[in-house]
């Protein structure tokens, strides 16, 4: 028999979304990482569109959004405290798992992943609009942030000899082992030092996912997490990849799929890690 994921709630299907698409408490959002690219070229009917690093990233300080950057957003969205906010994306999903992140960093209630995300209800043949959704905005007030949901470097190196916390790298092998900064095919930055953080074990992200986007069965993401020790649910397990998004996507898989009880996503990731004097880095 098949095992169930440890949050269902927080995870809808493409049916349950169709099915909700005139509901005024929900408000379905899309993020992607170039809204001319994806976005304006069709998206689920209604469904509001962020844009990845300009709605939900403080360039300035690069950092996560500041509370009222986020509450901004909230409002001019439609979306109040008591809304059911269901979010999907490009890639897998990662940009979604992101905007989830923030909104539980921020403490909204009821977020909800869609199961597949942009590729799923594509691949599926369903409805898509191209036209931008008009609004009523609100007045949002974000909750006291959750900073358990977040570790900061100097937690990071705080903990590192600590045998009940493991740090999972969710990058890929070749920027694991320190032969790249960045995904094979995509732009390298010029990260000072190559490598990982001692001690890391490493799976990718997207090993998470199946053909279509979806997630896979808890019993394969068990296996494949408990092949590299993370096999212990009340261990503190720390995802990180480069700029924290891939972190997301493994963050939520540990926390509302597989029912790990304390998950931090190190955001500030490679980038800071890889750029920062007085930490060690492993190259093998």
């Amino acid at each position: 028999m098949t095992e169930a994921f440890a949050h269902p709630e927080a995870i809808v299907s493409t049916d349950w979304v169709t099915g909700h698409l005139n509901d005024p408490s929900v408000v379905v959002v899309e993020i992607d990482a170039d809204l001319g690219e994806d976005y304006r070229q069709g998206h689920i009917p209604g469904a509001a569109g962020w844009d990845l690093h300009k709605d939900l990233e403080d360039f300035v300080t690069r950092d996560i959004p500041g509370i009222h950057q986020f509450e901004a957003l909230m409002g001019r969205s439609g979306i109040a405290k008591e809304t059911t906010v269901v979010l999907y994306g490009d890639g897998n999903n990662r940009s979604a798992t992101w905007a989830f992140w923030i909104m539980k960093y921020y403490r909204h209630g009821d977020v909800r992943i869609m199961n597949g995300g942009r590729q799923k209800w594509v691949l599926e043949g369903r409805p898509v609009s191209m036209l931008t959704p008009s609004v009523e905005s609100t007045t949002y007030r974000a909750g006291v942030p959750d900073r358990s949901q977040r570790a900061m470097k100097e937690y990071v190196v705080q903990n590192l000899s600590k045998p009940n916390v493991k740090l999972l790298d969710t990058r890929t092998k070749e920027e694991y082992t320190g032969e790249l900064s960045s995904a094979r095919g995509t732009p390298q930055p010029d990260i000072y030092r190559k490598g990982h953080i001692p001690g890391a074990v490493h799976i990718q992200w997207d090993d998470g996912a199946t053909d279509d986007g979806t997630f896979k069965s808890v019993d394969e993401l068990r296996r494949m997490y408990s092949d590299v020790g993370l096999d212990d649910t009340s261990d503190e397990v720390i995802p990180y990849c480069r700029l924290g998004m891939r972190g997301s996507y493994s963050w939520f898989v540990l926390k509302y799929i597989l029912g790990f009880e304390r998950v931090r996503n190190y955001d500030g990731s490679w980038t800071e890690w890889g750029n920062s004097t007085g930490v060690p880095i492993e190259t093998d």
